[in-house]
């Protein structure tokens, strides 16, 4: 699975994310700071990414165009390091890799993960 990590969230997702066998890269290696949301998730979607973000926007642009992705995951979470939720995450992507695969938002905080499957409405 490939997983572009959106740029409100650390830099060192990426290597934690290969680290875990997962093919990562960190917006700011692919697109512009200051890129809208709705162009990280057309890159994601013509690239094959899900994207990792801690931005609930990315699920209201999928709900208001009713696309079938670019999967998402959501963290909800004060600590965003991989060093806290790390493995949490991890877990979550495993667990919820087909639906990741067919077009899913997965929202993870501390305690629980939810999933939606796409396109929503």
């Amino acid at each position: 699975m490939k997983i572009l990590v959106d740029m409100n969230l650390s830099p060192l997702w990426a290597p934690f994310l290969s680290d875990h066998d997962y093919l990562a890269v960190h917006w700011s290696a692919v697109g512009a700071a200051t890129a809208p949301d709705s162009e990280i998730l057309e890159y994601a979607a013509g690239n094959g990414f899900v994207v990792l973000t801690h931005d609930l926007d990315f699920g209201a642009l999928l709900a208001a165009r009713k696309a079938p992705g670019p999967s998402v995951i959501q963290i909800r979470a004060q600590d965003v390091l991989p060093a806290a939720l790390g493995e949490s995450v991890i877990r979550a992507v495993n667990a919820a890799r087909a639906q990741l695969e067919q077009g899913a938002i997965v929202t993870l905080d501390i305690v629980n993960r939810r999933v939606r499957l796409l396109p929503i409405g």
